[in-house]
């Protein structure tokens, strides 16, 4: 029976025959929680589970990156329980100097296309950068599959999209995923998986991937599952160590619950609006709008190569006085080769701060929130009423966050 990706992942990982539709049991490669929600995992484990024990150690963890180090005393409390649990029950932690945790199982080698993941992270489908599935979930049901390896799931729909034609700078990844996000909605992809392809996706670095995947949840999809390329599979090789890595692809007579076709040619900047991310609109709608703080970072643009796009913006260039920038790298891996590269000196020249790794201010974490009547330029996923404090948040690419930052204004490079 022909099958989608989806479904080849996770007939790979079941003993149930694997139709979409279908309820199953998963095999779960690895299990992870993070600060938030993890202490609650721990306290499931210790009121109801004492009897068995935590099933494969080795590829069970737990991650501090949603307020690294804890901003109050609830979350020291909770990341001191997990710590606590994790040394009792040798289980590894990646604290809060490490960053955020779906980007450390991917630097690590941990992921690579076909792996299944679950954690207490709601944006865990980032692995689809990778072709791996990856599903956030509630505490109760990452303390049974800490438990038991596995987890019931009904296997998704398909969706198929194909991106015609190619985009160029200042259009980026970030661009390429709201102008989907614009087309699709919020529910547009509800329940469902969704394989990507087409010119402009086959060329697409690890970081764009990312970025790419790490929307799936606004809009509402289970996945985004991205076709890797040889680049990927050669990336995913070196850092597992392992050569056994193929490609996992649908097959020709794959049924799909859907086609859309979007075309990229002539896209311009995009930017999402408040209160929604898929408010979407050309940013020149919004130009001119003054603006009072920015902030990069997030899983969606934490990577290096997003603080590259800022630096090429405002080296030997100061920010607008009055606007407050903020930069917060994904794991340790992006912080040290900010060091190496010598991008802190220049960031700091250019008047931006810049955090420690970790979620930062898309988790209310530590990098500070929004005012009332304040206005942010953020790389983040959601900009939701609150997310990040009572001021109004606008979701952009790094290049249209820099060069907004210049100009103390919403703006974007012409050329």
């Amino acid at each position: 029976m022909p099958k989608t990706i989806i479904e080849k992942i996770f007939q790979k990982h079941s003993k149930d025959n694997v139709k979409a539709g279908e309820i199953i049991w998963l095999e779960i490669d690895l299990k992870t929680a993070r600060d938030f929600g993890g202490a609650n995992v721990v306290k499931t484990l210790n009121g109801c589970c004492k009897a068995n024990p935590i099933k494969d150690k080795e590829n069970t963890y737990f991650t501090f990156d949603t307020n690294a180090p804890a901003r109050d005393i609830g979350y020291a409390t909770n990341q001191m329980i997990i710590r606590d649990f994790a040394a009792k029950e040798n289980l590894k932690v990646y604290d809060v100097d490490q960053g955020i945790g779906s980007h450390i199982g991917i630097e690590l080698g941990q992921v690579y296309p076909g792996v299944t993941v679950v954690g207490t992270d709601s944006h865990l489908n980032i692995m689809g950068a990778v072709c791996a599935f990856g599903q956030g979930m509630g505490d109760l049901d990452i303390a049974y599959i800490f438990k038991s390896g596995r987890t019931w799931f009904e296997v998704p729909h398909t969706i198929k999209l194909n991106l015609k034609g190619k985009y160029k700078y200042p259009v980026t990844a970030k661009d390429v995923t709201l102008f989907i996000l614009k087309n699709l909605g919020a529910s547009g992809a509800l329940g469902c998986a969704v394989e990507v392809y087409g010119e402009a996706i086959d060329s697409m670095k690890l970081h764009e991937r990312i970025t790419l995947a790490s929307m799936a949840t606004e809009m509402g999809a289970i996945t985004i599952l991205i076709p890797a390329n040889d680049e990927i599979i050669e990336y995913t090789k070196k850092h597992s160590g392992r050569n056994d890595i193929v490609k996992i692809e649908a097959d020709s007579d794959a049924v799909y619950i859907k086609e859309i076709t979007l075309d990229l040619n002539g896209l311009k900047p995009q930017i999402a609006n408040p209160p929604k991310p898929d408010n979407v609109s050309d940013v020149f709608a919004v130009e001119g709008k003054k603006i009072n703080s920015v902030f990069v970072g997030s899983c969606t643009n934490g990577r290096i190569e997003d603080i590259k796009q800022v630096i090429d913006i405002v080296k030997g260039k100061r920010i607008k006085e009055d606007v407050m920038f903020k930069i917060v790298p994904a794991t340790r891996e992006v912080y040290g080769e900010m060091l190496k590269n010598g991008y802190l000196e220049i960031l700091f020249n250019s008047g931006i701060i810049v955090s420690n790794p970790g979620c930062g201010g898309c988790a209310s974490g530590q990098i500070g929130m929004t005012g009332p009547n304040e206005v942010q330029l953020s790389t983040s996923n959601r900009n939701f009423a609150g997310k990040q404090g009572k001021g109004d948040t606008y979701i952009v690419s790094p290049v249209v966050a820099a060069y907004s930052a210049l100009k103390g204004v919403i703006s974007y490079p012409k050329e």
